[in-house]
C-alpha cells in the first residue's frame, strides 16, 4: 500500500507485489502484514522497516518485501492476491483457519525452532490449532476493557462506572443531559470491527457466535435480545453515535482521547492514546445486563506461512529472528500484552506497564472467537459488512441473515 512504499529499497523493504508465490526469487519473501497504528508516528510499517534491517545484517542473503494494509481492506485484499496467484509468502492478520482448509499454510512446527515454540504462551499456541495440528502463529493479544472519562463522569454527576447494562444507559443519558461530552457511549460497530464489539455485547447477555458443539448460534434469542437493547436504549435515545454500523473502532477511539465521548470498550492501545491527549480515564470490567462480565472478549492475532512459494528455510529464519528478537519492541509500540514468554517477563518486571496490568487479569478468563473453524473467516467478514445494521434495522432480521450465511459457510468449509 501508499504507507509502505515510502520505505527504502535499500531495507528490502517495499510496497510492491511479487511473481506467484509471493516472489519469484527463492532469496526474496513477501510478507503482507496489518497495520496496528493509529497515526504516522506508530504506522506498522516503521516497525517492519526496523525488524527487516536489523534482520538483513544477519541475513544478508534474504530480502524482505513487506506490504502493510490497514485492517479494513487487508482481508479483501489478501484474498484476491490468493485468487489471483500472487501468494504471499508470509501473513499476519487476525485469522488463519480458512487457509488452513484450502491447504495453503504450513504448519508450524516446520517453520519455527522449538525454541521458538516454546517461548510462545502455550495456550496461544493452542488456540492456533485446527484439529489438534498448529497452523496459526500467535502474534498477539488483548483483551477487553471498559474505559471512561473521570472528568466527564464528574462533570455529568456519575460517581462510580457502570457495571449494568441499565446504569450505561443512565450514565449515558447523565452525560448527555449535563452535555458533558459529545458521544456519552461511543458503540463503533462499521466493518473494523463488528465482530468484536458484537461478542463483547452478547457474552453479557449468556450469548455468543457458538454454542458448546460449535454450531454458529447468531440470531439466538439472546442475541436479539442484545441488539433490541442496544437499539431501543443507547441508538433510538441519541446516547451514541447516529449510525454505528459505519462508525469504526478507530473513530471512537480517537473521540475518546480527544475527550469527545464519555465511555467505550477498548484495548490496550486506548491506553496510549488517552495518555496523549489527556485524557484522565479509569477502566472496569464491562457491564453486562445483570453484573459485570465473567468473560471479556480475548483477541489474538496470527502470524502464518504459505506453502505456495517453497520457501521454507527462509521463511524459518526469518520467524525465528522476529519471535527471538523483536516482538518487545512491537509490544511496547502497541502497549499489547505479549505472547511470548520473555516479553511477558520483561514488560512484567520493568515496571513500566502497570497500565496492560487490568488486561492481563481478564486474560485468563478470555472468550475467542471461534478461530480454528475454517468457515469463521467468511463468517467474519460478513459480520463486517452488515452486523452493525441491527441495531437500526430489525435485530431479528439483520440476525437471522447473518446465521443463513454461517450455516452456509460451515457447510462449505
Amino acid at each position: 500500500m501508499a504507507g509502505a512504499a515510502a520505505l527504502t529499497m535499500a531495507l528490502g523493504l517495499t510496497a510492491c507485489g511479487g511473481d506467484s508465490g509471493g516472489s519469484g526469487d527463492k532469496n526474496t519473501l513477501k510478507l503482507v502484514a496489518a497495520d496496528y497504528g493509529d497515526k504516522k508516528s506508530n504506522a506498522s510499517k516503521l516497525y517492519w522497516q526496523e525488524v527487516v534491517k536489523d534482520f538483513r545484517k544477519e541475513h544478508k542473503d534474504i530480502k524482505v518485501d513487506v506490504q502493510v494494509i490497514n485492517w479494513n481492506e487487508i482481508d479483501k485484499q489478501v484474498k484476491t492476491m490468493i485468487q489471483s496467484g500472487n501468494v504471499p509468502d508470509l501473513l499476519q492478520t487476525g485469522g488463519y483457519a480458512d487457509k488452513v482448509a484450502d491447504d495453503l499454510l504450513y504448519k508450524a512446527d516446520e517453520v519455527t525452532s522449538a525454541k521458538t515454540r516454546a517461548n510462545i504462551v502455550d495456550s496461544f499456541n493452542k488456540a492456533g490449532e485446527v484439529d489438534g495440528t498448529q497452523y496459526g502463529i500467535p502474534w498477539t493479544s488483548s483483551t477487553r476493557v471498559l474505559f471512561y472519562n473521570k472528568d466527564v463522569f464528574e462533570k455529568a454527576g456519575i460517581k462510580e462506572p457502570p457495571k449494568t447494562w441499565d446504569e450505561v444507559a443512565e450514565a449515558a443519558e447523565k452525560i448527555k443531559k449535563s452535555k458533558a461530552a459529545e458521544t456519552p457511549y461511543a458503540l463503533p460497530l462499521g466493518p473494523e470491527e463488528t465482530q468484536g464489539e458484537t461478542m463483547i455485547w452478547e457474552l453479557g447477555n449468556g450469548g455468543g457466535f457458538t454454542d458448546a458443539k460449535g454450531a454458529y448460534t447468531l440470531d439466538s434469542k439472546q442475541n436479539v435480545e442484545t441488539f433490541t437493547w442496544l437499539k431501543d436504549n443507547l441508538v433510538k435515545p441519541g446516547l451514541t453515535y447516529a449510525n454505528p454500523a459505519t462508525t469504526d473502532r478507530k473513530t471512537a477511539f480517537a473521540d475518546f482521547a480527544a475527550g469527545k465521548a464519555g465511555m467505550l470498550n477498548g484495548h490496550p492501545t486506548l491506553v496510549q492514546m488517552a495518555k496523549a491527549g489527556k485524557v484522565d480515564y479509569g477502566v472496569a470490567t464491562i457491564p453486562g445486563k445483570n453484573g459485570p462480565l465473567k468473560s471479556t472478549l480475548g483477541v489474538a492475532d496470527w502470524m502464518m506461512a504459505f506453502k505456495d512459494g517453497g520457501k521454507k528455510d527462509a521463511i524459518k529464519k526469518f520467524l525465528d529472528f522476529t519471535y527471538s528478537k523483536k516482538m518487545l519492541k512491537f509490544n511496547e509500540m502497541y502497549n499489547f500484552p505479549p505472547v511470548t514468554e520473555d516479553a511477558v517477563q520483561q514488560m512484567r518486571s520493568s515496571g513500566e506497564h502497570k497500565d496492560l496490568e487490568p488486561f492481563f487479569e481478564e486474560l485468563p478468563n478470555a472468550k475467542f472467537y471461534p478461530l480454528g473453524d475454517p468457515a469463521w473467516d467468511v463468517v467474519s467478514a460478513e459480520m463486517k459488512k452488515t452486523g452493525g445494521k441491527a441495531v437500526t434495522e430489525n435485530p431479528r432480521q439483520v440476525l437471522g441473515d447473518l446465521q443463513k450465511k454461517a450455516e452456509d459457510a460451515a457447510k462449505n468449509k
